[in-house]
């Protein structure tokens, strides 16, 4: 007997894509119950299981990564026939749920948005921007597909992929005693009130680790205040509060109108990567897929 197409397909990759079967029955206007039966169906005529359940997430086995991307592919296959015949031919569309993190957000991901929506234009996209705390969590809850932040974890489920580089540099308005140098020693860096980024955030990590490896930590910095934005950081440089360590994306404007100056701190380079995260327990739509090409074509060889 010729075998039968494996049923269900969509609803299997629908619940792939989005962890769970609740989430799958709300995008395809069923029930639980209905996705449920659904997946069972199609587990029973492979075979195998294709999902772990567990908490109310529904994690890809095995056999369900190695499914997933044939059934991408007969999918597509469907709608290009459709298009080939009825001549509609048929078009990327969906949604993209991207976080981010301040600079990534606000300086990098602005770009790599324009490049994917003159490519992509029926796709519609919907980005948050905060601090890395919350991005890694957003994406292990299944909130967004992607994160863009500017430090890792050891999360073994959480994949990170470098895709920029960033130049943190200490900031001090022109009118500054250090206004004309180049570099501060880490000794004269502890005796300036600084102001931070709160704990949680990238350029806040990259300055940590940067510290330790002097045999330092913040506790032995003059912190005067600590802001939940660059954009608050940078007004309160300006006003005379402290000295900053900020990305050179977020303060281009400053420099070049020659409002606030930048240096280095002699022997201690604060360069940190930028990268694209994931969570590599759920599967990619196709529109999260077609972003992910997007912004590795864009990043330096």
């Amino acid at each position: 007997m010729p075998s039968q197409p494996l049923p269900h397909l969509e609803t299997f990759a629908v619940a792939a894509e989005h962890g769970s079967f609740t989430a799958a029955a709300a995008v395809l206007g069923l029930t639980q119950g209905a996705v449920s039966q659904r997946i069972h169906a199609l587990e029973q005529e492979l075979g195998t299981s294709l999902f772990q359940r567990h908490g109310g997430r529904a994690q890809l086995t095995e056999a369900g990564q190695r499914l997933y991307p044939f059934a991408q592919r007969i999918l597509a296959l469907h709608e290009e026939a459709r298009g080939e015949v009825t001549g509609c031919k048929p078009v990327v569309a969906g949604e993209l749920f991207l976080a981010a993190s301040s600079v990534p957000g606000e300086h990098l991901l602005p770009k790599l948005l324009s490049v994917f929506r003159q490519r992509y234009p029926h796709v519609q996209v919907r980005a948050s921007i905060s601090d890395s705390g919350s991005v890694l969590s957003q994406i292990e809850h299944g909130q967004v597909h992607f994160g863009l932040v500017g430090g890792k974890t050891d999360a073994p489920h959480l994949e990170f992929e470098p895709f920029a580089v960033d130049e943190m540099r200490l900031v001090v308005p022109a009118a500054h005693p250090w206004g004309r140098r180049r570099q501060v020693s880490l000794a004269e860096l502890g005796q300036q009130p600084l102001i931070l980024r709160e704990t949680g955030s990238g350029s806040r990590w990259c300055l940590e680790q940067a510290l330790a490896r002097h045999g330092k930590s913040p506790a032995d910095l003059r912190i005067a205040l600590e802001l939940g934005s660059n954009e608050a950081i940078k007004e309160a440089v300006l006003q005379g509060l402290g000295a900053a360590i900020l990305s050179t994306h977020a303060v281009e404007d400053e420099e070049r109108s020659g409002q606030l100056h930048l240096l280095a701190i002699a022997q201690m380079p604060l360069r940190r990567e930028m990268f694209i995260v994931r969570d590599r327990r759920r599967a990619l739509p196709i529109p999260a897929q077609l972003f992910l090409d997007c912004v590795r074509s864009k990043s330096p060889a």
